[in-house]
């Protein structure tokens, strides 16, 4: 079944009408007939299962079966504050970040980040981020397109990571899993968690000394990795533990 998402007003008491460009990906692309069934969901996060009644050159006409279907998001919120790496990695990031259920993504700069983004650059980086981020939340059935903020600096986000619940930072020089296994056990309680990760260079020192009093530095083993797989490493982790944590 694919996944499509609408805006407030595109949702009426027992129709939706699908616009833009999601017309002719349906029409020409798909090439959805009527009787289909699509999931609809919108930035409210509520989800909807619809048929498809008329396809015409502006517009997808969708009769709704069932409102407020079983959703997909996690339990809880995840903030990812990302130092920006080089390359097609942040692309990466968040692509399986959106898959996992990250709630926000946060590109931050870092110290010891190799790339650096003028005003004018961060601001096409992000808009394409975006559209990345769309296309993995349809492709993974979320019922939200996760937000990527404009870039901001280490103080910035530190600030912006004292709103969550909880915060973590993965650190390379951080010894021992007893103290990762430890940090896991309870995350009851939390309704929102922040997760920064270094960029290529890593931490600085300042940087980790500036977290460590509000956060719980921790290890993701004896390997050094990369900072696009300690970022997925560490989203698949809290999303497991969420995931039972809302089992139980």
């Amino acid at each position: 079944m694919y996944q499509f998402f609408v805006e407030d007003e595109q949702i009426g008491e027992t129709m939706i009408r699908v616009t833009g460009s999601d017309v002719n990906h349906m029409k020409n692309v798909l090439r959805m007939k009527p009787g289909e069934r699509v999931r609809i969901s919108n930035q409210s996060g509520r989800d909807f299962l619809c048929r498809v009644e008329s396809l015409f050159d502006e517009e997808v006409v969708l009769q709704i079966i069932e409102k407020d279907i079983p959703g997909t998001e996690l339990p809880a919120k995840i903030y990812l504050f990302q130092g920006i790496p080089k390359g097609e990695r942040m692309e990466t990031v968040i692509e399986k970040a959106v898959e996992l259920g990250v709630h926000e993504i946060i590109p931050v700069a870092m110290k010891y980040c190799v790339v650096k983004l003028d005003a004018k650059k961060a601001e096409k980086k992000v808009a394409r981020w975006q559209e990345i981020a769309r296309s993995a939340a349809k492709q993974s059935k979320r019922s939200i397109i996760p937000k990527i903020h404009p870039l901001m600096s280490f103080r910035e986000a530190s600030e912006y990571a004292k709103t969550c619940d909880r915060r973590f930072v993965p650190y390379e020089n951080e010894e021992g899993m007893a103290g990762t296994a430890k940090a896991f056990e309870n995350l009851s309680g939390a309704a929102s968690f922040s997760v920064f990760i270094g960029p290529e260079g890593g931490f600085a020192e300042e940087e980790i000394e500036a977290l460590r009093p509000d956060s719980q530095v921790i290890s993701l083993g004896k390997r050094i990795l990369r900072t696009d797989t300690a970022s997925i490493t560490m989203l698949a982790m809290l999303m497991m533990h969420l995931e039972m944590r809302d089992r139980m």
